[in-house]
């Protein structure tokens, strides 16, 4: 199945000022700040890596849910629909919680 492109570009958009590259995972597509995976979309959604301090906050959030692509759940992760990845309140949100989080790990 193919990715929405829209839905990447919303995420390129709100990245435009940081340095990412991309990266075809988890039937999707990622979106990596110094080599660590940030955000990305998949058919259907999007995720984002909030830190396992944030997940609980980010998962009070109606259309977000853990993130769990192998059936195993993926702490610090979480993953959302397609109306959370288009809603400017509710993406911005988790990219503030994704962005700090992920700077603050090393470069891979």
């Amino acid at each position: 199945m193919a990715i929405d492109q829209g839905l990447l570009q919303i995420m390129r958009d709100d990245l435009a000022g940081e340095t990412v590259t991309e990266k075809k995972m988890f039937g999707g597509v990622a979106l990596l700040l110094r080599g660590n995976m940030l955000c990305g979309v998949h058919q259907g959604g999007g995720v984002f890596r909030v830190g396992k301090d944030n997940e609980a906050a980010a998962l009070d959030m109606p259309g977000v849910v853990p993130m769990a692509f192998t059936g195993r759940r993926m702490g610090g992760w979480v993953e959302v629909t397609d109306e959370v990845v288009t809603d400017d309140a509710r993406r911005a949100w988790l990219m503030a919680l994704a962005l700090p989080f992920v700077k603050s790990l090393p470069p891979k």
